[in-house]
């Protein structure tokens, strides 16, 4: 907690803001303005972009994550399209595609959530039906064991016949303590009683906080602060820090700049929010080197299995503590295949999200993320164009978790945007100093 003032102090410098607050309608010299209805658009955009990034990556899940056999032999871009290759644990995803390929689901369909999605939507319900922007403990911990079951309970099944509750690692971990001795984060993520501390969990859950401050990472690092906390601490908590920067920054990007300079000035940012000395910063640092050198993003993920599941370098420990799965589901190795897709995709929706697909370890994750960011930044309708098509906008929430006020558990796109839109208007006058005029966010510049 002593560390987070100074590195918003570096987040955020003269140079910085400068350039976050020129950017897309300035309202008058000290402050930005942004369109509510434009805003709404965007994060449809946002929860379209995250299910089709996440189901497309639930193919290819595991398949290929270091080590000896079939599972250390990684996927290329010329495996998209070709048969799916089975899972560390032995499973395909026939259910889906039995090629790599996109999965969508048209009009007449609905969306089902996933652990990529469903936490995010569980924070969103807290927050919008909470007194405060920024959630407790107490809060959090209620609205899990209100809203996930517990594998006993669950009368979801998964491949083994038992009880499913859509929970691995660290939120499983969390959640067990929550339910056996009532913890309260941050003690769910204690080292001492939840050893997944270091896992992916925090980078798919918290992400949305971001666009709850829209060009003040500052703001949304203090939102996320805590259910970042729930599962995760050091590396894996800047992980999921990184990627609430770059969310809280795309609301204010140059859209007159072409979108991978876009996304360039985005990293830039996040990464002055890393300790050098961290392991999260040296990958972020070690990918961009080999990016800008123009070595292919394949070579550079086989690299990054050499450098850190196998050397260990950078105190990466992960393989040497022996975790099953070749650590698969770490921050760190996730965290580092992320940012060669982000590199790599270059700001467009398909060609980034193939490559988090196609990356290898835990690729639903980097691929739902990185889904939301770029949907965000396309719109809804900005994506349905890209695809040709239409999509649905409904969303089963109650596929993975429970006890929501939505007619058999089915929300909609529309509706979601519209309870996020009203949690920044909380945002814009409660934290950000801001007011709202008519359509209109008007966003002070910070001091």
């Amino acid at each position: 907690m002593s560390e987070l003032p100074s590195r918003i102090g570096r987040l955020l410098s003269p140079a910085l803001l400068s350039l976050v607050f020129a950017l897309p309608v300035v309202a008058d010299d000290h402050a930005i303005t942004l369109s509510r209805t434009e805003y709404a658009e965007s994060l449809q955009g946002f929860w379209l972009g995250q299910c089709i990034a996440n189901w497309t990556g639930l193919v290819t899940e595991m398949d290929k994550v270091g080590g000896k056999g079939v599972s250390g032999i990684f996927y290329t871009r010329h495996d998209w399209g070709k048969p799916d290759q089975p899972s560390f644990f032995g499973h395909t995803r026939k259910d889906l595609t039995e090629t790599i390929d996109w999965v969508v689901r048209g009009p007449d369909e609905i969306w089902g959530a996933d652990d990529d999605t469903d936490i995010e939507y569980i924070y969103q319900h807290l927050v919008a039906t909470g007194p405060n922007t920024k959630l407790t403990g107490e809060q959090i911990r209620d609205g899990w064991l209100t809203h996930i079951w517990t594998d006993a309970e669950s009368p979801h099944k998964g491949t083994d016949g038992k009880g499913e509750n859509f929970l691995w690692v660290s939120n499983q971990q969390a959640h067990d303590l929550m339910v056996a001795e009532s913890a309260v984060p941050p003690a769910t993520s204690d080292p001492a009683k939840n050893h997944f501390y270091d896992m992916i969990d925090a980078q798919l859950t918290t992400e949305i906080f971001g666009f709850y401050a829209p060009g003040r990472p500052d703001v949304a690092l203090e939102l996320a602060h805590l259910p970042i906390r729930v599962t995760a601490r050091a590396d894996a908590a800047l992980a999921a820090e990184f990627y609430v920067i770059l969310y809280a920054l795309a609301p204010v990007v140059d859209r007159e700049r072409p979108r991978r300079e876009q996304i360039l000035w985005m990293v830039e940012r996040a990464r002055a929010h890393l300790p050098d000395e961290t392991y999260t910063a040296k990958m972020y640092d070690f990918v961009k080197t080999r990016y800008e050198a123009g070595i292919p993003w394949e070579s550079v993920r086989d690299e990054l299995y050499v450098r850190y599941q196998i050397e260990g370098a950078d105190n990466y420990d992960v393989t040497a503590r022996q975790i099953f799965c070749n650590g698969c589901f770490a921050a760190g190795i996730n965290f580092a295949a992320s940012i060669v897709s982000l590199l790599y995709g270059e700001g467009d929706f398909k060609e980034t999200v193939k490559i988090a697909v196609l990356a290898g370890w835990d690729s639903d994750n980097p691929a739902a993320t990185w889904g939301g960011l770029l949907g965000f930044m396309d719109g809804r309708s900005g994506l349905e164009d890209a695809f040709g098509q239409r999509f649905s906008d409904r969303f089963n929430i109650h596929r993975t978790r429970r006890g929501f006020p939505v007619p058999d558990g089915i929300d909609t796109f529309p509706a979601m945007a519209e309870t996020g839109l009203a949690i920044v208007d909380r945002v814009v006058r409660k934290d950000l100093g801001g007011k709202i005029r008519g359509d209109t966010w008007v966003i002070p510049q910070r001091n």
